[in-house]
């Protein structure tokens, strides 16, 4: 297919890449044109100088993929003359991987409607990791007709790919995924610390808690890490914190309790303090450590 990508940053220049990969001819737009260059060297796909160059080149893409930081950006890439909205043939599917609120989600999907063409909000889960991988989880919400042409195109970078309801679902499934998140990371930042309060071997009783009940993917995949005190890779503070504020905003509406989602966004926000926004989310470990 003849695809766009919007955004290079430290997830979409691989899921980009995966998608050219798997043998669509890809055009990317990144606002550092610099690192747009750098995905056409890697990849051998084009470039354009603006969302809707990107979208229009070529007789026009099928596919629109975008992976911004916010809402904010969002709307700076879709929207407007420059925008990827205005260089889109009728027909055409947006699908926007940006972890963004569900009310920004429902809004381009009234003016994509408006267009002519379809919107997905699709955000992601995995990490960086997964980006390189080609292993993300997609949760997307929007009409069930774009989903099924988008689904087998957006596979190239996913592992699993799946329709949550009408536009916004995609997006509120994200908040539900960072929820449990930060539950079970400040859950083993405390665990960490009892243990090694306790005087225990505390790599040897992860291995022996993570056969058991107490097993999660932040357990197998950043428990060694913590230990050893590295927090310079992953998923960052800031980024946690921006998802954060979405959530607590959408609980305000829908009434939802968040007593403990509330109080680790605060632990984040005193990590920030300490320097570490770019630190990884299991940095909360540092932060009792800290106090000890």
């Amino acid at each position: 297919m003849k695809v766009a990508f919007l955004g290079l940053g430290v997830m979409g220049y691989h899921m980009a890449g995966h998608l050219q990969s798997d043998g669509h001819d890809v055009t990317v737009y990144n606002r550092t044109q610099a690192r747009a260059d750098a995905w056409v060297d890697a990849f051998n796909g084009g470039s354009a100088a603006s969302p809707a160059q990107a979208a229009k080149g070529g007789g026009g893409a099928e596919i629109v993929f975008s992976c911004v930081g916010n809402d904010d950006d969002l709307r700076a890439v879709v929207l407007g003359n420059d925008g990827a909205f205005a260089g889109m043939k009728k027909g055409a599917i947006f699908v926007d991987n940006t972890t963004a609120s569900a009310s920004v989600a429902r809004e381009l999907y009234g003016e994509a409607q408006k267009a002519g063409i379809a919107f997905i909000d699709a955000p992601v889960s995995g990490g960086e990791a997964g980006a390189i991988k080609g292993i993300l989880t997609v949760m997307c919400g929007g009409d069930p007709s774009a989903f099924d042409k988008a689904q087998p195109v957006i596979a190239a970078y996913a592992r699993a790919v799946t329709l949550m309801g009408p536009p916004g679902s995609g997006q509120l499934t994200k908040m539900v995924n960072q929820i449990a998140i930060v539950g079970q990371v400040q859950a083993l930042a405390e665990a960490i610390n009892f243990s090694q309060k306790a005087n225990l071997d505390t790599r040897q009783v992860l291995d022996v808690i993570s056969k058991g009940a107490a097993q999660s993917w932040q357990m197998e995949n950043r428990g060694a890490t913590m230990v050893e005190d590295k927090f310079d890779f992953g998923f960052a503070v800031d980024w946690m914190r921006k998802d954060l504020g979405i959530v607590l905003a959408e609980a305000e509406r829908n009434g939802a309790q968040m007593p403990v989602t509330a109080l680790v966004d605060q632990f984040y926000k005193e990590i920030q303090a300490m320097g570490g926004g770019r630190w990884d989310t299991s940095s909360l470990l540092r932060r009792l450590t800290q106090h000890d």
